[in-house]
This record gives structure tokens, C-alpha cells and sequence, in this order.
């Protein structure tokens, strides 16, 4: 739907900017030429007749589709670039709350000097599958610090999976990962109910848990990541933030150890203190 409203909205700009050039039409002789002779024709006296320009832009266009298809891959290249300048400066302005938040998770080394940061829920189908490249990556690098920031969007059974997570990372940071892990890679849909059966399972105390379930800091821990999840224009799970870049989706554990390496070789260090 984006598409066909950006291509209907090219195709006005094409014939706007047409007409704004002298690209016009409106007499006998014009309209029975062959478009380039008519557009000739019609930029010699200055007549103008809408219809007629929309007549030869249409003509051009369906001779030369591939113009559309152009623009568009320009148009997208231009928004990236955009969306990357934008998050460079919104990773430098929060870094601190992008990599070094009290309420994240952490697997991996805990003082490892790089940094990658994962928004995920517990039900995301493609975080499942990704909960392997987050393994490799670990076990392969000794100096990566894995940052978990808990990103319910997938509905109300997800919101409650992730506040046990959040309480049981807060009594039992040391076993977070387990709890994690075990979770994320529990068959079926993850809920209050699976989440606290293997907190549970973990040690943890019903009571003190669902006590701590209550910390309003929870509540604001998840505002919080929304709030950065918008500023960094991630709309979808899993996204990572590895130096001075977001990367979307599941990419694979190839993928994410070149960004890694990439930002080991940049001069911003976005996670330093």
C-alpha cells in the first residue's frame, strides 16, 4: 500500500515537474506529434493543457518503467541513509541508556569491552531462531558483553512473561541468563505462567518474586525502552544496536560478527562510559 501511494505521488511530482519546466501542450499540431516533437512544440509558445502533458508523461512512463523503479531505490537509499544519521546521533545523545541501563540483562562477559545490544520479546518467532546466533557469538568471543533489553510488543501474554523476567533478573541476576535461555527457548507461547514456572525451577521464591513483580521500576524500565526503540526507529523484534549502527532482524550470528568487528575498527566507542 506504501508503494502505490508513493508511486501515485511520483507520478504527480513527474507531471508537476514537467509543467513547471514548460513541458506543456494545448494545440492541434502538438497533440498529433510524436511526444518528444509535442513537448518541443508546447515548450516553444508556453500553451499548457493538463491533459494532454498527463497524456505524454503517462506514454513516457509506460515506455520506460523502470524510472519508477529507479526513483524508488533512490528514494529508499536516501531514507536510509537519513535513518542512519539520525540513529548515529541518538546512540551518541543515550548511550548511556542504550548500553549501560541498571535494568538490562546481561549474558556473555559482564566487562567485556564490546558492546551489542538486542530488543526482543519472548514470543517473537524470528528472537527464537536468533537465540542461537547470541550463543555463538558468546561462546566465540570472550570479550563481548551481550545487553538484553526486554521489548514486550507482541501482546498482553508477553508484557507478563517479561515483568517475571524482569523481577527475576532483580532477585537472581546471576541465573538471569539461565532464566533466559530457557525461556526464550521453551516451545509454545511464553506467559506469566511459563515464566514462573521456570524462575521457579531456578530457585527463586514465589513470594519474593511476585512481591518484586509489583516494582513500579518495571513499568518505567519498559517506557523507557520504547521510548528509545522510537527515537531509534525500531518497530520490530529482534533489532540490535553494535556500535554506532542498528541492525534489523535475524540476521544470523555471519552477520552480526562482522558488525562487531566493524565497530572494534571504528573510533566511536559508543558503549565507553
Amino acid at each position: 500500500m506504501r508503494n502505490a501511494v508513493w508511486l501515485g505521488g511520483t507520478a504527480l511530482a513527474v507531471s508537476l515537474g514537467m509543467l513547471a519546466v514548460g513541458y506543456v501542450a494545448g494545440r492541434p499540431d502538438v497533440a498529433n506529434a510524436t511526444d518528444a516533437q509535442a513537448l518541443t512544440l508546447a515548450s516553444a509558445d508556453g500553451t499548457v493543457d493538463r491533459s494532454q502533458v498527463e497524456t505524454i508523461i503517462r506514454g513516457y512512463l509506460l515506455e520506460n518503467p523502470e524510472i519508477l523503479i529507479e526513483m524508488q531505490q533512490a528514494l529508499e537509499t536516501k531514507q536510509r541513509e537519513e535513518q542512519r544519521v539520525a540513529n548515529l546521533e541518538v546512540i551518541k545523545a543515550a548511550k548511556a541508556d542504550i548500553f549501560n541501563a541498571s535494568y538490562d540483562g546481561i549474558v556473555g562477559n559482564p566487562d567485556g569491552k564490546t558492546t551489542i545490544v538486542e530488543f526482543y520479546d519472548y514470543n517473537c518467532g524470528y528472537c527464537k531462531r536468533a537465540q542461537e546466533d547470541m550463543l555463538t557469538l558468546t561462546a566465540a568471543d570472550p570479550d563481548l558483553r551481550f545487553v538484553l533489553k526486554e521489548f514486550p510488543i507482541l501482546g498482553p501474554d508477553s508484557s507478563k512473561a517479561h515483568v517475571v523476567s524482569m523481577a527475576f533478573r532483580a532477585l537472581m541476576p546471576e541465573k538471569y541468563g539461565d532464566f533466559h535461555n530457557q525461556l526464550l527457548g521453551a516451545p509454545g507461547r511464553a506467559t506469566e505462567a511459563t515464566a514462573m514456572k521456570i524462575a521457579l525451577s531456578l530457585g527463586a521464591d514465589e513470594g519474593k518474586l511476585r512481591e518484586e513483580m509489583k516494582n513500579p521500576e518495571i513499568a518505567a524500565a519498559f517506557e523507557k525502552t520504547y521510548e528509545l526503540a522510537n527515537r531509534l526507529a525500531i518497530t520490530g523484534t529482534p533489532s540490535y544496536v553494535v556500535g554506532s549502527e542498528v541492525v534489523f532482524g535475524a540476521l544470523g550470528h555471519e552477520v552480526l560478527a562482522q558488525k562487531i568487528a566493524e565497530a572494534r575498527a571504528g573510533e566511536f566507542d559508543a558503549a565507553a562510559n
